[in-house]
């Protein structure tokens, strides 16, 4: 597991759903913590407009369709519910995924 992968992850009450996996290399190859952060991927209707919040990702990202990626709400996820590997999100996606991230948390630019 790496930072921008895409995995598939067992939410207690839903069905799997897509996962960005946000946390640094170092934190998802290290085998004594337990928990990595990331953020939700919903399917959208072709015709629902993204939200603010949001972000898209599709085929290029290992997704199947185009999904939502909401980005402002940051997810603890435990290792060991992540399932499958769906893929990378694509380095012009990671931008906007952190410029988005950083508006809905209201971040300054560095």
């Amino acid at each position: 597991m790496r930072q921008w992968d895409v995995y598939l992850y067992s939410f207690e009450h839903e069905r799997p759903h897509p996962v960005v996996i946000l946390s640094n290399d170092e934190i998802c190859t290290n085998p004594d913590i337990q928990y990595v952060n990331g953020l939700l991927c919903t399917s959208v209707r072709l015709d629902r407009p993204l939200k603010r919040r949001e972000t898209v990702l599709d085929e290029a990202d290992g997704l199947d369709w185009k999904t939502a990626v909401r980005c402002d709400f940051i997810y603890a996820l435990s290792k060991g519910l992540l399932g499958e590997h769906r893929g990378r999100v694509t380095d012009l996606r990671q931008v906007e995924l952190l410029r988005k991230t950083r508006f809905c948390f209201r971040w300054p630019l560095a």
